[in-house]
């Protein structure tokens, strides 16, 4: 390890950074924690099988489960901010564990609301913002890939829990598959978050990439805006709407792309895989864009991940092959896996680490209520229509509107800038 990267205080372990644990505990906690939750779309038919809801009814509990995660993220964000993520991860793997157990006992709509929508929705709250907060606090240098590792953990977990809950589906029943999910969820979510520590000065370290040493060095990177000070500002509302969209596109996908290949006469072994594929692709495409984004700039990354996904998105609409479905799950696995990395990193950039976890967990806010309002708008207009036609074109315009604000972002300056850390949508 470079000693102008790391600096520590006389008491810490010499030659390790601990911000590397971090990094593996957050990995592990994204790839069950979003696996479980990305596989909702496996679900989908043998519930609506069972119980003969409509779409609509279905989608709408996935909707309320999204905006429950970001309003109660912004509480984990502030959670975060005072006493660190360790806490808040626990007790929502507990919950989210929970939630999937009662799923098994599904059978009444008001349950579905209540245990997926309510329970669940709370436990995915502390999954996002804490640990992308965390790992923000512990990395000046690379902080782009970091947050690019941790994120690939949701992509594996979207490339691989598809398919196990299809086998297990397969193998047992809808019910049983559930508990199986619960019970890692539990496990693993909960260890995982005991090796969590809210920043380096807590171990007596600095953030890998700052030289500085002794007291001021253990304070450097959390100067900033408070959440009163951002909100005041443009650039705020333009992340906001930004995330908002992306959530809109990423939802109705993850939700919907299975249940339309299967309306299509594709298997539902193939219509898994489709949505495997959309994980898998954002394996890469969050490492690369978070390298990327270290080097040109977040913005720019931004632009590029944007454009691709809404390339993806038109070529969506008119598909009705295998292959061609393919093709748009790993293009747009790739590209909103891309961009999905640059958010946390973006917040840093403009309004610094102070109250990094609540800002980054009110503009998370957007991305949630875009991913609420997206699914269930495509449930709605597929049971209405038929079709799934109109509700991908919908999205492919809401990505054009993501596209152009990303645009017109700049940094922030003259007096809204003053006494603070010259902040940039490139840091």
């Amino acid at each position: 390890m470079d000693n102008q990267e790391v600096q520590q205080s006389p008491g810490a372990k010499p030659g390790f950074f601990y911000g590397y644990i971090v990094v593996v505990a957050s990995l592990v906690i994204m790839v069950v924690s979003w696996g479980t939750f990305f596989a909702f779309g496996v679900f989908f038919k043998p519930v609506l099988t069972e119980f003969g809801w409509t779409r609509a009814m279905l989608s709408g509990a996935y909707s309320l489960s999204m905006l429950m995660r970001g309003l109660l993220g912004i509480v984990m964000g502030e959670l975060t901010d005072r006493f660190g993520p360790r806490v808040a991860l626990t007790l929502c793997g507990f919950l989210a564990g929970i939630g999937y157990l009662l799923m098994s006992q599904l059978g009444a709509v008001w349950q579905l609301y209540l245990f997926y929508g309510v329970i669940i929705g709370i436990g995915m709250s502390g999954v996002w913002v804490p640990l992308l907060s965390t790992v923000a606090r512990w990395f000046t240098k690379r902080r782009g890939m970091m947050s690019g590792i941790v994120l690939a953990g949701a992509s594996v977990g979207t490339l691989s829990a598809p398919l196990v809950a299809n086998q297990l589906i397969s193998a047992y029943d809808w019910r049983v598959s559930y508990i199986i999910l619960g019970i890692l969820v539990l496990v693993v979510v909960i260890l995982a978050a005991q090796f969590l520590r809210r920043d380096p000065a807590q171990i007596g370290q600095v953030p890998y990439g700052e030289s500085n040493e002794g007291e001021h060095g253990l304070k450097l990177g959390i100067e900033g805006f408070s959440l009163r000070e951002a909100v005041g500002t443009r650039q705020f509302w333009i992340v906001f709407v930004m995330t908002l969209c992306s959530g809109f596109l990423m939802f109705t996908v993850v939700v919907h792309i299975a249940p339309h290949a299967t309306d299509l006469g594709i298997s539902a072994a193939s219509a898994a895989t489709i949505l495997a594929t959309t994980g898998g692709l954002a394996i890469i495409g969050r490492v690369v864009f978070g390298s990327i984004a270290d080097r040109i700039g977040n913005k720019q990354a931004l632009v590029i991940g944007t454009m691709l996904t809404v390339v993806a998105l038109f070529w969506l609409v008119p598909a009705t092959e295998v292959w061609r479905l393919y093709l748009f799950a790993a293009v747009f696995g790739f590209s909103q896996g891309g961009t999905g990395v640059i958010q946390s990193p973006l917040i840093a950039g403009l309004f610094g680490l102070d109250s990094h976890g609540l800002i980054l967990g009110v503009t998370s806010f957007g991305f949630n209520i875009g991913g609420a309002v997206g699914p269930l708008l495509a449930g709605y207009i597929f049971d209405v229509t038929g079709t799934y036609q109109v509700a991908f074109l919908i999205s492919a315009v809401v990505g054009i509107v993501g596209l152009i604000l990303t645009v017109l972002l700049k940094p922030i300056s003259g007096k809204q800038g003053q006494n603070k850390v010259p902040f940039s949508i490139k840091a």
